[in-house]
Order: C-alpha cells, then sequence, then structure tokens
C-alpha cells in the first residue's frame, strides 16, 4: 500500500516549531530559573532537566527529518525535468531514480550531515535538476537537513582511501536502509544499482560481490564489497565503526533500517 505523501508545509512547520523548541529549552529556562530562585540547587537540578529535554527534542526533530525526508512531496516539475533528459524513462523509472535520490538524501542526514558523496549518475541528473530551483531546493534542504546540501558530481572509489569517506557513508547508510549487510551484500541498495537498471551512459555499474567481477573477463563493474577493504584497526579516513558510517545510537539502528525508500525493489532491483 503506498504511504500518503506529507504536506511539505506542515511538515516543515513541525520541524521548524521543535527547532525553536530544542534551543529555548536550553538557555532559557535555566535563566528564568535562576532570576526567580535564585538557589544554586534547584537551579543546576533544572539545568540537568533542560539538558535531558534538550536531547529528547533534538530526538525527536531529527525523526521528523527523516519521515520529510521519505515522505515529503518533490516538485512536481522535477520528473518532467528528468524524463526531457532521460525520455527513454517511464513514470515508474523516475518515481525509482527520486526514490534512490530520497536514499541518498536520508544517508546524508544519518551520517551527522557529515559529508557524503553521489554514486549514480542518472540520480546526480536529478539532484542537479532539483539545485537548479534554488529557493525550492533551499526550502526543502533546510526542512530536510536545517542547511543546504551543496552538490558535488558523482564518482567512484579511487585509490586513496582517504579520499573515499563521503561514498563510503553513502554505501553504509543506503545499505542499512534496505536492511543489507553493508560489509557483506547479497544484494545491491536502490541508490547504487539505477546506473545498471537503466544503461544509463557514462553510469557506473555495481555488483554485490567483487567475486561476481573475478568471474567477468573484462568488466568495468564496481562491487560492494570494495566499501569494507581498508578498514578496521590501520585507521583509514571515513572508516569509523564501519567504513564511514557510525550507529552512534540506538534510533539509528533500529526500525528505519527495515524502512528503506526502495519501494519493494530492494529485493530485486540491484541484480537487475
Amino acid at each position: 500500500m503506498k504511504v500518503p505523501a506529507v504536506p511539505a508545509f506542515n511538515g516543515r512547520r513541525r520541524i521548524q516549531a521543535l527547532w525553536l523548541l530544542k534551543w529555548l529549552a536550553l538557555p532559557v529556562v535555566p535563566l528564568v530559573g535562576y532570576l526567580i530562585l535564585r538557589d544554586s540547587g534547584p537551579v543546576l537540578l533544572l539545568t540537568l532537566v533542560c539538558l535531558v529535554l534538550y536531547a529528547a527534542i533534538e530526538a525527536w526533530e531529527v525523526s521528523r527529518r527523516r519521515q520529510f525526508i521519505r515522505e515529503a512531496q518533490f516538485p512536481r516539475y522535477l520528473g518532467a525535468k528528468l524524463r526531457s533528459k532521460h525520455p527513454q524513462l517511464t513514470a515508474g523509472d523516475v518515481d525509482l531514480v527520486l526514490r534512490g535520490l530520497r536514499q541518498f538524501f536520508m544517508a546524508y542526514l544519518r551520517s551527522k550531515r557529515n559529508f557524503v558523496a553521489m554514486p549514480s549518475q542518472i540520480v546526480d541528473d536529478a539532484w542537479h535538476e532539483f539545485i537548479l530551483h534554488t529557493r525550492a531546493y533551499a526550502s526543502w534542504c533546510d526542512a530536510a537537513f536545517g542547511r543546504v546540501l551543496h552538490h558535488t558530481p558523482a564518482e567512484v572509489l579511487g585509490r586513496d582511501p582517504k579520499r573515499n569517506d563521503g561514498l563510503r557513508r553513502t554505501w553504509y547508510w543506503a545499505c542499512k536502509e534496505e536492511s543489507i549487510n553493508p560489509r557483506q551484500p547479497s544484494r545491491l541498495p536502490l541508490l547504487f544499482a539505477l546506473d545498471k537498471k537503466y544503461s544509463i551512459a557514462g553510469g557506473f555499474t555495481y555488483v554485490p560481490d567483487c567475486r561476481d567481477i573475478n568471474r567477468q573477463s573484462g568488466s568495468d563493474a564496481y562491487c560492494g564489497t570494495s566499501f569494507s577493504d581498508g578498514g578496521g584497526s590501520d585507521g583509514v579516513a571515513g572508516d569509523a565503526d564501519g567504513f564511514g558510517g557510525c550507529e552512534s545510537s540506538s534510533s539509528d539502528s533500529g526500525g528505519d533500517s527495515s524502512s528503506g525508500d526502495s519501494g519493494g525493489c530492494g529485493g530485486g532491483c540491484g541484480g537487475d
């Protein structure tokens, strides 16, 4: 059953209210308490309560931002722009590509807004078309992230592990969105499967396991298991408790991991 889209206006208003409430809870309440009570004991207790309240509101705010990314409607022109550039796409194909864009946006939020790299040319096209409408894009980013996510070109893993942090983060969280083991993937997350699925010229082809490439002479595909290479105890940049993604709280590893945006495609799209 299709999940009803969240009205963008209402979603933004709720997120803005939570953001404001979060910052009011930290300095304002203890200050008012001090002015009224003039007693350090109750004020210290009140400050501690406010810190707990701040953390709770922040978690609620992040949850709302995740909901916004998953469900808020993209501008209608975005699909039309994408089809004009890729006329072979059907309306259903465009929907899948935009779900891939949501998956990329989710990776950025769940990595605590650290740098993430774009692994798909066709999703990059959709992202770029969105950015061209600067006011709508800035408004959408404000609700989703609290700031603008600037564009960087699509790329693949390079030889220098220190330059691969962003792509590793994207891989890690895209896998988590679809309950895929990022170190031993049995399939590809949607975002990494779309270029191959639609035979995009100049796109990036991935397979889940490097052994699949070894069986294919002359293959130009990249493999999902490469994202975990060079990690562990050697201190390679971007290898925080994985390879660029770090589940810092139970909320990051909980219910969200099974509610990805593949819309049913994640189970078979990766190998198409």
